[in-house]
Protein backbone atom coordinates (compact mmCIF):
# COMPACT_ATOMS: atom_id res chain seq x y z
CA UNK A 1 0.00 0.00 0.00
CA UNK A 2 1.43 3.41 -1.17
CA UNK A 3 1.89 5.69 1.24
CA UNK A 4 -0.70 8.51 -0.45
CA UNK A 5 -3.60 5.68 0.00
CA UNK A 6 -2.76 5.49 3.86
CA UNK A 7 -2.52 9.10 4.39
CA UNK A 8 -6.32 9.29 2.83
CA UNK A 9 -7.52 6.51 4.85
CA UNK A 10 -5.86 8.27 7.88
CA UNK A 11 -7.98 11.40 6.62
CA UNK A 12 -11.11 9.60 5.93
CA UNK A 13 -10.76 7.93 9.73
CA UNK A 14 -10.32 11.57 11.44
CA UNK A 15 -13.20 12.78 9.41
CA UNK A 16 -16.00 10.21 10.48
CA UNK A 17 -14.75 10.69 14.43
CA UNK A 18 -15.22 14.89 13.74
CA UNK A 19 -18.82 15.45 14.24
CA UNK A 20 -20.47 17.66 10.99
CA UNK A 21 -20.91 21.15 11.92
CA UNK A 22 -24.36 21.84 13.64
CA UNK A 23 -24.80 18.38 14.58
CA UNK A 24 -25.74 17.56 17.82
CA UNK A 25 -23.43 15.11 19.72
CA UNK A 26 -26.16 12.89 21.78
CA UNK A 27 -26.46 13.54 25.44
CA UNK A 28 -24.05 10.59 27.46
CA UNK A 29 -26.12 7.83 28.93
CA UNK A 30 -25.52 7.60 32.89
CA UNK A 31 -25.87 3.97 33.46
CA UNK A 32 -26.13 3.22 37.72
CA UNK A 33 -23.74 0.88 38.84
CA UNK A 34 -24.86 -2.19 40.39
CA UNK A 35 -23.97 -3.58 43.79
CA UNK A 36 -25.76 -7.00 44.09
CA UNK A 37 -24.06 -7.57 47.75
CA UNK A 38 -25.78 -4.30 48.88
CA UNK A 39 -29.55 -5.26 47.62
CA UNK A 40 -28.80 -8.70 49.49
CA UNK A 41 -27.35 -7.29 52.71
CA UNK A 42 -30.68 -4.86 52.17
CA UNK A 43 -33.08 -7.38 52.18
CA UNK A 44 -31.83 -9.53 54.61
CA UNK A 45 -31.69 -6.77 56.96
CA UNK A 46 -35.51 -6.19 56.06
CA UNK A 47 -36.73 -9.74 56.80
CA UNK A 48 -34.28 -9.96 60.22
CA UNK A 49 -36.84 -6.39 61.20
CA UNK A 50 -39.93 -8.19 59.75
CA UNK A 51 -39.07 -11.00 61.81
CA UNK A 52 -38.29 -9.02 64.80
CA UNK A 53 -42.07 -7.02 64.42
CA UNK A 54 -43.53 -10.16 63.68
CA UNK A 55 -41.85 -11.83 67.42
CA UNK A 56 -43.13 -8.83 69.14
CA UNK A 57 -47.04 -8.98 68.09
CA UNK A 58 -47.53 -12.59 67.89
CA UNK A 59 -46.17 -13.63 70.67
CA UNK A 60 -48.90 -13.48 73.63
CA UNK A 61 -46.21 -13.63 75.95
CA UNK A 62 -45.71 -9.93 75.94
CA UNK A 63 -48.61 -8.87 76.87
CA UNK A 64 -49.58 -5.58 75.42
CA UNK A 65 -52.92 -5.47 76.82
CA UNK A 66 -50.93 -5.05 80.18
CA UNK A 67 -48.84 -2.63 78.83
CA UNK A 68 -51.36 -0.75 77.87
CA UNK A 69 -53.40 -1.16 80.72
CA UNK A 70 -50.56 0.17 83.18
CA UNK A 71 -48.48 2.89 80.21
CA UNK A 72 -51.07 5.69 81.52
CA UNK A 73 -51.44 4.20 85.02
CA UNK A 74 -51.39 7.13 87.83
CA UNK A 75 -48.34 5.72 89.50
CA UNK A 76 -46.63 5.25 86.56
CA UNK A 77 -47.15 9.05 85.71
CA UNK A 78 -46.19 10.13 89.10
CA UNK A 79 -42.97 8.19 88.67
CA UNK A 80 -42.33 9.59 85.18
CA UNK A 81 -42.86 13.06 86.89
CA UNK A 82 -40.53 12.26 89.79
CA UNK A 83 -37.81 10.91 87.04
CA UNK A 84 -37.97 13.93 84.94
CA UNK A 85 -37.41 16.01 87.95
CA UNK A 86 -34.15 14.26 88.97
CA UNK A 87 -33.05 14.56 85.67
CA UNK A 88 -33.96 18.46 85.87
CA UNK A 89 -32.78 19.00 88.81
CA UNK A 90 -29.14 17.46 88.22
CA UNK A 91 -28.65 18.99 85.08
CA UNK A 92 -29.37 22.30 86.13
CA UNK A 93 -27.34 22.04 89.30
CA UNK A 94 -24.69 19.64 87.62
CA UNK A 95 -23.81 22.08 84.68
CA UNK A 96 -24.19 25.25 86.72
CA UNK A 97 -21.55 23.80 89.18
CA UNK A 98 -19.96 22.39 85.89
CA UNK A 99 -19.23 25.26 84.46
CA UNK A 100 -17.74 27.04 87.33
CA UNK A 101 -15.70 24.33 87.37
CA UNK A 102 -14.13 24.48 83.82
CA UNK A 103 -13.76 28.67 84.52
CA UNK A 104 -11.21 27.23 87.83
CA UNK A 105 -9.55 24.91 85.81
CA UNK A 106 -9.05 27.75 82.78
CA UNK A 107 -7.64 29.89 85.82
CA UNK A 108 -4.29 31.07 86.24
CA UNK A 109 -4.84 30.65 89.67
CA UNK A 110 -3.00 27.17 90.58
CA UNK A 111 -5.08 26.78 93.48
CA UNK A 112 -8.60 26.84 92.04
CA UNK A 113 -7.42 24.95 89.03
CA UNK A 114 -6.03 22.17 91.44
CA UNK A 115 -9.14 22.64 93.67
CA UNK A 116 -11.32 22.04 90.49
CA UNK A 117 -9.18 18.93 88.79
CA UNK A 118 -8.99 17.06 92.37
CA UNK A 119 -12.74 17.69 92.41
CA UNK A 120 -13.02 16.19 88.88
CA UNK A 121 -11.08 13.25 89.86
CA UNK A 122 -12.79 12.09 92.64
CA UNK A 123 -16.28 12.04 91.59
CA UNK A 124 -15.00 10.60 88.12
CA UNK A 125 -13.25 7.89 90.21
CA UNK A 126 -16.17 6.63 92.47
CA UNK A 127 -19.14 5.30 90.90
CA UNK A 128 -22.72 6.72 91.13
CA UNK A 129 -24.65 4.09 93.59
CA UNK A 130 -21.65 4.82 96.37
CA UNK A 131 -22.37 8.58 96.25
CA UNK A 132 -25.60 8.63 96.40
CA UNK A 133 -25.23 6.07 99.35
CA UNK A 134 -22.89 8.25 101.01
CA UNK A 135 -25.34 10.80 101.14
CA UNK A 136 -28.53 8.81 101.59
CA UNK A 137 -26.23 7.66 105.09
CA UNK A 138 -24.57 11.18 105.91
CA UNK A 139 -26.52 11.18 109.08
CA UNK A 140 -24.19 8.38 110.47
CA UNK A 141 -21.25 10.55 109.93
CA UNK A 142 -23.42 14.02 110.74
CA UNK A 143 -26.06 13.38 112.92
CA UNK A 144 -26.47 17.24 113.01
CA UNK A 145 -25.32 20.26 110.54
CA UNK A 146 -24.20 23.20 112.27
CA UNK A 147 -24.35 27.14 110.32
CA UNK A 148 -22.14 29.47 112.05
CA UNK A 149 -19.09 31.18 111.41
CA UNK A 150 -16.34 28.81 110.01
CA UNK A 151 -14.11 27.83 113.01
CA UNK A 152 -16.40 29.81 115.30
CA UNK A 153 -19.52 29.74 117.17
CA UNK A 154 -22.78 28.34 115.30
CA UNK A 155 -25.44 30.46 115.24
CA UNK A 156 -27.99 27.20 114.85
CA UNK A 157 -28.25 23.74 113.73
CA UNK A 158 -30.37 21.11 112.22
CA UNK A 159 -30.51 17.85 112.02
CA UNK A 160 -28.84 15.75 108.84
CA UNK A 161 -32.03 13.66 108.33
CA UNK A 162 -34.92 16.70 108.82
CA UNK A 163 -32.55 18.77 105.92
CA UNK A 164 -31.50 16.26 103.38
CA UNK A 165 -34.06 13.83 102.80
CA UNK A 166 -34.05 10.97 99.89
CA UNK A 167 -35.23 13.19 97.11
CA UNK A 168 -32.75 15.82 98.77
CA UNK A 169 -29.79 13.28 98.92
CA UNK A 170 -30.48 11.91 95.14
CA UNK A 171 -30.76 15.24 93.47
CA UNK A 172 -27.09 16.27 95.39
CA UNK A 173 -25.84 12.94 94.57
CA UNK A 174 -26.71 13.38 90.55
CA UNK A 175 -25.99 16.78 90.80
CA UNK A 176 -22.15 16.70 92.50
CA UNK A 177 -21.68 13.61 89.97
CA UNK A 178 -22.93 15.21 86.94
CA UNK A 179 -20.72 18.57 87.70
CA UNK A 180 -17.31 16.75 87.13
CA UNK A 181 -18.68 15.62 83.57
CA UNK A 182 -20.27 18.91 83.00
CA UNK A 183 -16.68 20.72 83.94
CA UNK A 184 -14.56 18.14 81.13
CA UNK A 185 -17.59 18.85 78.91
CA UNK A 186 -17.29 23.10 78.76
CA UNK A 187 -13.81 22.87 79.35
CA UNK A 188 -13.36 21.37 76.14
CA UNK A 189 -15.73 23.88 74.27
CA UNK A 190 -14.06 26.84 75.53
CA UNK A 191 -10.54 25.70 74.67
CA UNK A 192 -12.13 24.66 71.26
CA UNK A 193 -12.77 28.65 70.76
CA UNK A 194 -9.67 30.10 68.67
CA UNK A 195 -7.91 31.90 70.39
CA UNK A 196 -7.51 34.91 68.73
CA UNK A 197 -11.31 35.77 69.50
CA UNK A 198 -10.30 36.54 72.73
CA UNK A 199 -7.13 38.39 71.95
CA UNK A 200 -9.30 40.30 69.13
CA UNK A 201 -12.18 40.85 71.19
CA UNK A 202 -9.90 42.24 74.17
CA UNK A 203 -7.95 44.68 71.59
CA UNK A 204 -11.01 46.29 70.57
CA UNK A 205 -11.98 47.00 74.26
CA UNK A 206 -15.15 44.50 75.05
CA UNK A 207 -15.58 44.20 78.41
CA UNK A 208 -14.72 40.51 79.85
CA UNK A 209 -18.14 39.27 80.83
CA UNK A 210 -20.19 40.64 77.32
CA UNK A 211 -16.73 39.36 75.95
CA UNK A 212 -17.71 36.08 77.34
CA UNK A 213 -21.23 35.41 76.85
CA UNK A 214 -21.31 37.43 73.09
CA UNK A 215 -18.61 35.95 71.42
CA UNK A 216 -16.60 32.83 72.89
CA UNK A 217 -19.76 30.94 74.41
CA UNK A 218 -21.96 30.89 71.30
CA UNK A 219 -18.77 29.76 69.65
CA UNK A 220 -18.46 26.95 72.42
CA UNK A 221 -22.11 26.01 72.49
CA UNK A 222 -21.30 24.10 69.20
CA UNK A 223 -18.83 21.36 70.97
CA UNK A 224 -20.44 21.42 74.20
CA UNK A 225 -24.31 20.83 72.88
CA UNK A 226 -24.07 17.23 71.63
CA UNK A 227 -21.63 16.14 74.40
CA UNK A 228 -24.15 18.04 76.69
CA UNK A 229 -26.61 15.94 75.27
CA UNK A 230 -25.40 12.54 75.30
CA UNK A 231 -25.02 13.68 79.49
CA UNK A 232 -28.92 14.51 79.84
CA UNK A 233 -29.93 11.40 77.80
CA UNK A 234 -27.24 9.43 79.99
CA UNK A 235 -28.56 10.75 82.88
CA UNK A 236 -32.12 10.05 82.33
CA UNK A 237 -31.19 6.70 82.27
CA UNK A 238 -29.04 6.81 85.35
CA UNK A 239 -32.22 7.92 87.47
CA UNK A 240 -32.97 4.47 87.67
CA UNK A 241 -29.72 4.24 90.09
CA UNK A 242 -32.08 6.04 92.82
CA UNK A 243 -33.91 2.30 93.44
CA UNK A 244 -31.38 1.80 96.23
CA UNK A 245 -33.16 4.81 98.16
CA UNK A 246 -36.74 3.30 97.57
CA UNK A 247 -37.69 6.24 95.80
CA UNK A 248 -40.69 5.80 93.32
CA UNK A 249 -38.67 6.62 90.24
CA UNK A 250 -39.74 4.95 86.86
CA UNK A 251 -37.63 1.47 87.54
CA UNK A 252 -38.00 1.15 91.08
CA UNK A 253 -42.43 1.73 90.61
CA UNK A 254 -42.51 -0.57 87.76
CA UNK A 255 -40.80 -3.22 89.58
CA UNK A 256 -43.22 -2.70 92.58
CA UNK A 257 -45.99 -3.41 90.34
CA UNK A 258 -44.34 -6.37 88.71
CA UNK A 259 -43.40 -7.84 92.37
CA UNK A 260 -47.09 -7.70 93.14
CA UNK A 261 -48.96 -9.35 90.03
CA UNK A 262 -46.43 -11.10 88.25
CA UNK A 263 -46.20 -9.56 85.02
CA UNK A 264 -42.46 -8.70 84.40
CA UNK A 265 -42.40 -8.23 80.69
CA UNK A 266 -44.89 -6.53 80.39
CA UNK A 267 -44.20 -3.73 82.78
CA UNK A 268 -40.60 -4.24 82.10
CA UNK A 269 -42.08 -2.30 78.59
CA UNK A 270 -43.76 0.17 80.11
CA UNK A 271 -40.67 1.71 81.15
CA UNK A 272 -38.88 0.67 78.20
CA UNK A 273 -41.85 3.06 76.68
CA UNK A 274 -41.38 5.82 78.78
CA UNK A 275 -37.99 6.06 78.05
CA UNK A 276 -37.88 5.93 74.74
CA UNK A 277 -40.23 8.71 74.93
CA UNK A 278 -38.46 10.98 77.07
CA UNK A 279 -35.22 10.35 75.63
CA UNK A 280 -36.35 10.58 71.67
CA UNK A 281 -37.88 14.28 72.89
CA UNK A 282 -34.28 15.07 74.45
CA UNK A 283 -32.88 13.99 71.17
CA UNK A 284 -35.07 15.96 69.21
CA UNK A 285 -34.28 19.44 70.99
CA UNK A 286 -30.42 18.56 71.28
CA UNK A 287 -31.15 18.51 67.13
CA UNK A 288 -32.76 21.79 67.12
CA UNK A 289 -30.03 23.16 69.30
CA UNK A 290 -26.94 21.88 67.77
CA UNK A 291 -28.58 23.50 64.51
CA UNK A 292 -29.68 26.97 66.19
CA UNK A 293 -25.44 27.00 67.51
CA UNK A 294 -24.08 25.70 63.92
CA UNK A 295 -25.48 28.20 62.13
CA UNK A 296 -23.06 30.29 59.81
CA UNK A 297 -20.96 27.36 59.99
CA UNK A 298 -19.77 26.42 56.03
Amino acid sequence: MTTTCVRAMALRDTAAAVPAAGREEPAPKVVTARRPLRTVAALGVLVLLAMAANALVTNPAWEWDVVAMYLFAPSVLRSVLLTLELTALGIGLGFALGTLLALMRLSANRLLASVAWGYVWLFRSVPLILQLLFWYNLALLYPRLSFGVPFGPAFFDVGTMDLIGPVTAAALGLALHQAAYAAEIVRGGLLSVDPGQRLAAAALGVPRARRFFRIILPQAMRTIVPNAGNEIVSLVKGTSVVYIMALPELFYQVQVIYNRNGRVMALLLVATVWYLVLTTTLSVGQHFLERHYGRGRS
